[in-house]
């Protein structure tokens, strides 16, 4: 359990064995003791989210006569954190720790320090929900797929209906991850324990589609072109078009016959971080009929290299803009969220927020601290879903 911190325990008995190291070890004081045991590396490095969040130092380890490679770092303030060990050059996770985020990018490890910052998040002895994982077939996709579904406390003990989050990750992630780092489930039992948020169902689909031929992945020194630009916004077009016809061909029609929830505009709802708040711009604003709060996280309408879906976004969403108080009328949220130090900030979620002001929609626009890391996504989840479906 990740809630479960390693405080600073008696040092192990002698003869030494890898097998008792404890790693990472969270002090009391809030720092936070890293160890792996590596007696031939020449070389050990820590990385950490917390860095780019301005939060704490990583860096090399010291190596003890033991072949033990150590660092402390911090205090942290309390929260949930992914890092990773890099030995000889070599990216790794802590083999000591079993905690682990899983995705499509390299393996992390979780870290938990406890404390009353991260009470909104941890695990507490709260009624529960079910997190559970649905297979199903998905002829956009082609094959087998699979989302996470939470249901809230006591769903199965009631005839119930329940209002409907579609809830997507970022790029480099899957399905599982809003109900692991994301801790969407905790969040969700924690806020409904303290009556703070209506009761509903999240459906976390995998926003990742990879299809041969539409690699957006450029390498080389014409990366920056003009075509190549123009190749890798019309690549990861094609993919999230293929994800926005598995989520309304697919995931919804099946989400909405095997569970209870009310399927109307105005009980559903479609919020994404990154890659998936590009995913839901990308659905929501030409389906007003459909969702009727919307929530992007770290994303808005980027330019150049790094652009997403939506450079064209006034005008394929010309609908949406024609009559700002009927939009404003069925849109009963539009949330946008970005750290000061996000990638994404400056051209992204401030153009976004830009747009919709100029072109008279309604929307709330948070400018937190931080960068782009789940230690702001999981705030932004806290944040928003207290604001949905309030009648």
């Amino acid at each position: 359990d990740p809630n479960a911190p390693r405080f600073a325990a008696p040092a192990p008995a002698s003869p030494f064995s890898p097998d008792t190291l404890v790693s990472p070890q969270v002090l009391p004081d809030g720092r936070v003791t890293f160890r792996i045991y590596a007696p031939k590396a020449s070389e050990a490095a820590l990385d950490g989210d917390w860095i780019t969040q301005g939060l704490g130092a990583g860096g090399p380890l010291q190596k003890d006569d033991q072949g033990v490679w150590s660092i402390t770092v911090g205090p942290l303030a309390p929260d949930f954190y992914m890092y990773t060990l890099t030995v000889d050059g070599v990216l790794t996770i802590d083999p000591q720790n079993r905690e682990i985020k899983q995705g499509t990018a390299p393996l992390k490890n979780i870290l938990f320090v406890p404390g009353d910052e991260a009470r909104f998040e941890e695990t507490r002895p709260v009624p529960h929900g079910e997190v559970r994982t649905v297979w199903y077939d998905s002829p956009a996709v082609g094959g087998a797929r699979s989302m996470r579904v939470y249901t809230p406390p006591d769903y199965d003990l009631s005839d119930q209906t329940y209002p409907v989050l579609y809830l997507i990750h970022g790029g480099g992630d899957d399905d599982r991850a809003w109900s692991t780092i994301g801790r969407a489930s905790f969040i969700m039992d924690n806020l409904l324990a303290e009556g703070k948020v209506e009761p509903m169902i999240i459906v976390m689909p995998n926003g990742t589609v990879a299809r041969p031929g539409f690699s957006y992945r450029l390498v080389g020194a014409d990366r920056f072109s003009p075509a190549a630009i123009k190749a890798r916004i019309e690549a990861i077009s094609k993919l999230h078009d293929i994800f926005v016809e598995d989520l309304l061909t697919a995931i919804m029609p099946l989400v909405e016959k095997r569970y209870r929830v009310r399927a109307s505009r105005d009980q559903r709802a479609i919020a994404g971080l990154s890659m998936g708040g590009a995913e839901t711009l990308r659905v929501a604003p030409r389906r007003v009929d459909m969702f009727a709060a919307i929530g992007v996280f770290s994303m808005g309408l980027q330019v150049g290299e790094d652009a997403g879906v939506n450079t064209d976004f006034e005008e394929r969403n010309a609908d949406f803009f024609a009559d700002p108080d009927r939009t404003n009328q069925l849109i009963k949220l539009f949330w946008i969220g970005a750290g000061e130090n996000d990638r994404t900030i400056t051209d992204g979620a401030r153009r976004l927020d830009e747009t919709l002001t100029r072109r008279g929609i309604r929307h709330e626009f948070h400018e937190t601290s931080g960068g782009h890391t789940w230690i702001n996504w999981r705030k932004y989840l806290r944040d928003f879903a207290p604001l949905l479906f309030r009648g």
